[in-house]
């Protein structure tokens, strides 16, 4: 996933704001947003970097023109997830504190979401939370995502839900109704911008093209196993050339490449800046991922999507038709994604389903939300699919 863990930001108002964020897809949306808010008078948006995930977000913020004004660097190799969060805490909030921040923005469900929604709360700064209220219903799947979400949407002041389910989850956990704002989902904004401007890696064979990626952590003990389920659906379609940007993490790489390296028509490939990831989406037959962030992509390009998982915190895709869930059963994902390669028909119906995530306009709900709480403009219109 290139999902972001993570841009962080700040955002500044007289007397100042800022800005939070988080991963591939996610920073090229905080991104995106940036520039809007730097567009609102009286605003001033800072971008707080915690280095989540830093090949990637590096690629997003050149893609955006965007500069950081403060990274806490804080990654290690193979570090475990406790340790990380200890060490974003006292930064961010010391960063925070220095920075001036007098509101902060945080966006997705990376660890870097909550730590840094956490460090703001307990320095008295209130949190905006972009794409809250997702939910899986399952603390473990997707693990520790969901947990972060959810404990994020505990400490905020405003919550930007993606899509009114998201609000209606946020409902129920008890949030007050004037406090949430349905804007769309900024990664359909990001990733419509990036398919114009992006063009396809250099070098890769002709397509037709099935894209994947596979990087959950809950996944990553069937990892070796889901790659034998993709190798033998390769093997069935040599006609078809399939594209694994594979995440940099060594668990990931060190799964999936004895297995898929060598395959004729798998391409194995180092995670692409956003542009090309973008490009290589909207030219694809399919995508299989286990991605939460990929799963609102697809829909927003019009891409048919396998979901390499057994719940979903996107539930809007599955009703639509975009989105069809396997499962993480070896055999299980072997059928489905066979199956429909099988079935031009049933692709073509997916194509064709309407897009549930946004319009392209989230970022500037968001931005109008942020202004709004600050005194600077009125409150925006929610969005209505």
């Amino acid at each position: 996933n290139y999902r972001m863990n993570d841009i962080t930001g700040a955002l500044g108002c007289p007397p100042l704001a800022r800005l939070a964020e988080q991963t591939r897809r996610r920073q090229a949306n905080a991104a995106r947003y940036h520039k809007i808010l730097a567009g609102i008078p009286g605003l001033k948006p800072l971008v707080l970097l915690t280095g989540q995930h830093r090949e990637q977000l590096r690629q997003a913020l050149s893609l955006f023109g965007i500069q950081e004004d403060r990274n806490l660097d804080v990654m290690q190799e193979r570090q475990a997830l406790p340790d990380l969060a200890a060490r974003i805490l006292p930064q961010a909030a010391r960063a925070l504190k220095e920075m001036g921040a007098d509101y902060v923005l945080v966006h997705g469900d990376t660890l870097t979401t909550f730590a840094v929604a956490w460090a703001a709360f307990l320095e008295g700064i209130p949190v905006g939370h972009v794409e809250a209220g997702l939910r899986s219903g399952n603390l473990k799947e997707p693990f520790p995502e969901e947990a972060n979400r959810r404990l994020t949407d505990v400490l905020t002041d405003l919550d930007f839900a993606p899509t009114p389910l998201a609000k209606a989850n946020l409902l129920k956990e008890g949030k007050r109704e004037e406090g949430i704002l349905v804007t769309g989902q900024t990664g359909v904004d990001a990733v419509l911008l990036a398919a114009k401007l992006g063009r396809l890696p250099e070098g890769l064979p002709e397509g037709p093209y099935v894209t994947v990626t596979m990087h959950r952590r809950e996944n990553w003990p069937l990892l070796s196993d889901l790659a034998q389920a993709l190798k033998r659906v390769a093997e069935a379609f040599p006609h078809l050339t399939f594209v694994y940007p594979v995440h940099l993490n060594p668990v990931v790489r060190e799964a999936v490449f004895p297995v898929l390296k060598g395959v004729r028509n798998f391409v194995l490939l180092d995670p692409l800046e956003y542009g090309s990831m973008a490009a290589l989406m909207r030219a694809s037959l399919l995508l299989v991922t286990d991605s939460g962030g990929l799963q609102e992509e697809g829909a927003a390009l019009g891409v048919p999507v396998v979901v390499l998982r057994n719940v979903t915190e996107r539930p809007e895709g599955l009703k639509a038709g975009i989105l069809k869930l396997a499962g993480t059963d070896p055999e299980g994902v072997y059928r489905v994604v066979k199956g429909l390669l099988e079935n031009p028909e049933e692709l073509s119906r997916m194509r064709k389903a309407k897009n549930p995530y946004g319009d392209g306009k989230a970022g500037l709900r968001v931005a109008r939300g942020v202004a709004w709480r600050l005194g600077l403009g009125p409150r925006p219109e929610d969005w209505r699919p």
